[in-house]
């Protein structure tokens, strides 16, 4: 079936996106929408740093980010019985041409760093937040290798190395060498 659509395939490149998803230099946004209903379903950011932010109505926002940027969503439902989600994942924004993984309510997707499902393992990821946020460095700076490292580490029930003020100065001394 023909329609007057432009049809792509995987040589062509994918359709523009509106404009309003774009930042002042024309680079595409991710967004995250966030949903609040006291009680029953309340998304947050843990940390991140938006670059635009829409407020849809009381209970629903957009957030967004340029690509390179880091940000940590958390996840949690309930019903009458308790808790029935608890999630947390660490996203990188991607480029428009680079490859992403998609996420819930993270648009179009982003590179998955890190993702936590349960109450426990939510909490040990706050405490290793909290931990580096007090050694004075923004988890948002975090070297990406590190939320990797202590995804495997959580998924192999083994614990996490630390992230260290040393460890820091290493990534962003390797990070300036980077293109």
């Amino acid at each position: 079936m023909l329609t007057s659509e432009r049809l792509w395939t995987n040589d062509a490149a994918p359709p523009r996106r509106p404009a309003e998803t774009r930042v002042g230099d024309g680079a595409p946004l991710t967004h995250v929408t966030l949903v609040w209903r006291e009680g029953e379903r309340e998304d947050w950011l843990k940390f991140g740093k938006p670059v635009a932010e829409r407020i849809i109505d009381r209970r629903q926002r957009i957030e967004s980010y340029a690509a390179g940027q880091v940000f940590a969503l958390v996840r949690w439902a309930s019903n009458e019985y308790g808790t029935i989600r608890s999630t947390l994942d660490i996203v990188r924004a991607v480029a428009a041409d680079e490859s992403c993984t998609s996420i819930d309510q993270v648009d179009p997707g982003g590179d998955l760093l890190l993702s936590v499902k349960g109450w426990s393992k939510v909490a040990q990821v706050f405490r290793l937040i909290d931990a580096i946020e007090a050694s004075g460095i923004d988890p948002c700076e975090v070297a990406p290798d590190h939320w990797r490292h202590v995804h495997n580490r959580m998924a192999g029930r083994e614990r996490p190395r630390g992230y260290s003020p040393a460890r820091h100065r290493a990534w962003l001394q390797r990070k300036a060498l980077l293109p």
